[in-house]
């Protein structure tokens, strides 16, 4: 907290506390020069367990008089903040209040006992991207690996054809051949009977003259 002079007087303070073993406080006296502020820390010892209903019953005093000019530190004493000897003390009270470092986060919608919470907007954002950028991935793989399929599958048939012309062109060669074969033999065997035939004529005929 702090502690504001708006006067043109020194005014000495001390802060008290209904519980000083819980509580440190520093400094917990001092002298706030005229015009000036002061910056007191507060600080609550460790507990050990937090109140179950968390309510807390402690209180701060804040007193303040009017010191002598040029006062320091040092000049402060306890029968300066006594009231029985006709000062005017200022008094301020504080009560403390317990605040969650850490309030709990609302239990999402539809979330059941052992189920992990929903996640952010900003963490499903993230993931939706992630998400989107794997989809993206998968469908250019697939892309690619069914252009490359298509590819091999042309070839595979390609290949097939070629070996039933290649099949085909040989089978035809072969017939050719065979046909040459017979062509051969077939005019061979006719000249020779051609022949035969002009011999027996012949011989016929001068036969007949002789």
């Amino acid at each position: 907290m702090q502690l504001t002079n708006k006067t043109e007087k020194y005014v000495a303070f001390k802060v008290k506390t209904t519980n000083p073993k819980k509580y440190c406080v520093r400094p917990n006296s001092g002298i706030v020069l005229p015009g000036s502020t002061c910056n007191v820390t507060v600080t609550m010892q460790a507990q050990k367990e937090a109140p179950p209903d968390m309510q807390c019953r402690d209180k701060f005093l804040i007193q303040s008089v009017v010191a002598p000019v040029g006062a320091t530190n040092k000049d402060i004493t306890p029968e300066m903040f006594n009231k029985e000897d006709g000062r005017v003390v200022d008094e301020f009270k504080l009560r403390v209040i317990y605040i969650p470092a850490n309030p709990p986060s609302p239990v999402p919608e539809g979330s059941e006992e052992g189920t992990p919470p929903r996640t952010s907007v900003h963490e499903n954002g993230n993931q939706n991207s992630c998400f989107d950028d794997v989809s993206r991935s998968l469908e250019e793989i697939n892309e690619n690996s069914s252009e490359a399929l298509s590819v091999i599958s042309k070839l595979t048939e390609e290949k097939s054809s070629a070996l039933q012309q290649n099949q085909r062109l040989r089978q035809e060669l072969e017939l050719m051949r065979k046909d040459i074969s017979k062509s051969r033999a077939g005019g061979f065997s006719l000249s020779v009977v051609v022949l035969v035939a002009l011999l027996g004529v012949l011989i016929g005929y001068l036969v007949k003259r002789g």
